[in-house]
């Protein structure tokens, strides 16, 4: 999946499957993976890390995973 985006011409991979880097070869990227760290995939869980994973899409990237945790409470 992730060679089909990168050859299709995606930027990058935003997930919130915390397993992601324990299923795929991390040496061999093909896109750089941004892995947003919520208590669950629910919108209200998801909403308050889209600004800091925005700040991550918009920088100069490289092949590798992002992590993007929630805020400390």
């Amino acid at each position: 999946m992730l060679r089909l985006a990168a050859d299709n011409g995606f930027d990058a991979l935003l997930t919130v499957d915390r397993g992601f880097a324990h299923q795929q070869n991390l040496d061999d990227l093909p896109l750089p993976v941004v892995i947003m760290l919520a208590a669950s995939n629910r919108p209200d869980e998801l909403r308050p890390l889209v600004p800091e994973a925005i700040g991550v899409l918009s920088g100069t990237l490289q092949r590798r995973v992002y992590h993007v945790p929630a805020a400390a409470t």
